[in-house]
């Protein structure tokens, strides 16, 4: 069974940190590209980074530089660092699992975690 579960979510002031946690099973992670996606209100879900299982990330150009993307393949849990946050981040964030060790279309989603940056 797929199981995909965010957490490290909340309300922060624009300027500060959050760190969300996807917690995954072996069989999702072990060997696979992960990713982390966002959706804000009225728009479409986004790319915001992604790993391959060799630990390559990948960024959206509006998080290039203020967030990163972390794997633990002993935990099977993948981070997203996420500093200077802005108003704009404002979203909810997905975990997401493919199928292959490289990044192609996700397969699997997490249920999501709310970020709200005030201003």
């Amino acid at each position: 069974q797929v199981q995909l579960v965010e957490s490290g979510g909340g309300l922060v002031q624009a300027g500060g940190s959050l760190r969300l946690s996807c917690a995954a099973n072996g069989r999702v992670f072990s060997g696979k590209a992960m990713g982390w996606f966002r959706q804000a209100p009225g728009k479409q879900r986004d790319m915001v980074a992604t790993i391959t299982s060799a630990g390559v990330p990948n960024y959206a150009d509006s998080v290039k530089g203020r967030f990163t993307i972390v794997r633990d393949n002993a935990e099977n849990t993948l981070y997203l660092q996420m500093n200077s946050l802005k108003p704009e981040d404002t979203a909810v964030y997905y975990c997401a699992a493919y199928r292959m060790s490289w990044v192609t279309i996700p397969n699997y989603w997490g249920q999501g975690t709310q970020v709200t940056v005030s201003s």
